[in-house]
């Protein structure tokens, strides 16, 4: 059900929302130029790498070495403002209709942590990840690492179709009132560090 339930969602959303994504596409070409699509590794279902698809947000401005300058001095006022709104999320319908994420379950983190996950952390893999999830809907980027573990964990051991139309529907709550996301350049989400106290 849930995997059928993916397909049809994100087939419709994708066109339904066709010309949100054209406009979108438009202003981030305008604004911050090309490309459009900022493509990613991450892992997936049982740690399986795949590349996950997002809108754009940051520039490719360098420094006098020609070295990328850091994330927040990158991220523009229209990144920012796409962040703030999920806009930039959309293009994951894609890799919903693939089957590399569903709509629901816990977020595609970087390739680099698998390795500093604890046996438990890693739990989260045992299930396909998600455009959204419990973590999302319980502070998404204003809780701490080890917090977002135990929602995601949560959520492995108790997942159900009623469960995801609950998360969805708290998900749409808070993307329109912009609850839990921290978009100023001070309040960028730092990286996992294995660390306790992350």
């Amino acid at each position: 059900m849930k995997r059928t339930f993916d397909i049809i969602v994100s087939f419709l959303g994708l066109l339904l929302l066709s010309p949100v994504l054209v406009l979108v596409a438009f202003f981030i070409q305008w604004k911050i130029g090309k490309p459009i699509i900022f493509k990613q590794q991450r892992p997936g279902l049982n740690e399986k790498i795949f590349y996950i698809y997002k809108f754009r947000t940051m520039t490719n401005d360098v420094d006098e070495n020609g070295y990328l300058l850091p994330n927040d001095m990158r991220l523009t006022e229209f990144g920012k403002l796409i962040r703030k709104t999920s806009l930039d999320e959309l293009p994951q319908l894609i890799n919903v209709l693939k089957g590399d994420i569903s709509l629901v379950g816990p977020r595609p983190l970087l390739v680099d942590y698998l390795e500093l996950y604890t046996p438990e952390q890693a739990r989260r893999h045992e299930v396909r990840p998600g455009i959204t999830g419990w973590a999302q809907v319980n502070g998404r980027n204003a809780i701490s690492w080890q917090e977002k573990f135990e929602h995601d964990i949560w959520y492995v051991d108790n997942q159900s179709f009623l469960l995801d139309m609950k998360i969805l529907f708290m998900t749409v709550k808070k993307v329109f009132k912009s609850e839990g996301v921290n978009t100023t350049s001070d309040k960028m989400v730092k990286r996992f560090t294995g660390r306790e106290d992350d």
